[in-house]
């Protein structure tokens, strides 16, 4: 994962924010009425932070991390990433973006159990059309430690290496963004703990902006800022201790 040419010309054309929130709202119609989500949430997000979304099971955090990816769209309010206005864009715009911009790991992996590791690691470069997908795919997952199972199956390997697998599929596009919903929690202490390292190790090596949602305490501490959702508001915007 280097910097060259390519990757500087694009800073150039950055906006000051890898994200801005503004006024966000998602309500959903439910047979006993509207369902409020989130509510009037905002906060800009710097080129290259580590961000943690945290909260109690039910407080919009997950919606929340949905709606900052353009997987959903708000009811209210706007999300621009790196300057482009996700919120407004049709279902192809957002895919667009995503896939030029944003990478995801997901606690339950979401691997194709059809594919190798390998093949899952070349989809994402395969699927934004890039002519060099295998070299790429083998570099990232070797340097996730798993050059010796490029040819197994996700049935064939631990939650560990399938987080593994996750996570060079993340990074192999070289994304701007990294968005992470609870990706320790699937595993154990000690599992988890290793992901973690090699997580915050790639971002740092790629420089992508990090925001995740975790119940984690670990996980948040290791990030530079953390958000805290409470009843579908932000309540908190805390700088983590250096």
């Amino acid at each position: 994962m280097h910097d060259g040419p390519p990757m500087q010309a694009e800073t150039r054309r950055r906006s000051a924010h890898a994200l801005e929130v503004d006024g966000l709202g998602k309500r959903v119609e439910l047979p006993s009425g509207a369902l409020t989500i989130l509510q009037d949430v905002g906060f800009r997000i710097a080129h290259g932070d580590t961000v943690a979304i945290v909260g109690a099971s039910g407080s919009g955090k997950s919606t929340l991390l949905s709606l900052l990816a353009g997987l959903d769209t708000p009811s209210s309010g706007r999300v621009s990433l790196d300057g482009e206005a996700i919120s407004t864009l049709d279902e192809d715009g957002r895919a667009r973006v995503r896939g030029e911009k944003v990478g995801f790991v997901f606690q339950s992996f979401q691997l194709l159990p059809a594919l190798t590791a390998l093949e899952n690691v070349m989809l994402p470069l395969e699927l934004r059309g890039d002519r060099e997908v295998e070299g790429p795919a083998r570099e990232v997952l070797a340097r996730v430690g798993l050059a010796e199972r490029l040819g197994h199956y996700p049935r064939q390997l631990s939650g560990g290496e399938q987080q593994r697998v996750a996570l060079a599929r993340a990074f192999v596009t070289r994304p701007s963004l990294l968005f992470a919903d609870e990706p320790t929690g699937n595993l154990d202490t000690a599992t988890g703990q290793s992901i973690i390292e090699l997580l915050f190790a790639l971002n740092a090596d790629a420089g992508t902006t990090l925001v995740l949602v975790t119940h984690d305490d670990h996980l948040a501490q290791r990030c530079q800022r953390r958000l805290r959702i409470d009843s579908g508001r932000l309540v908190a915007d805390e700088a983590m201790p250096a």
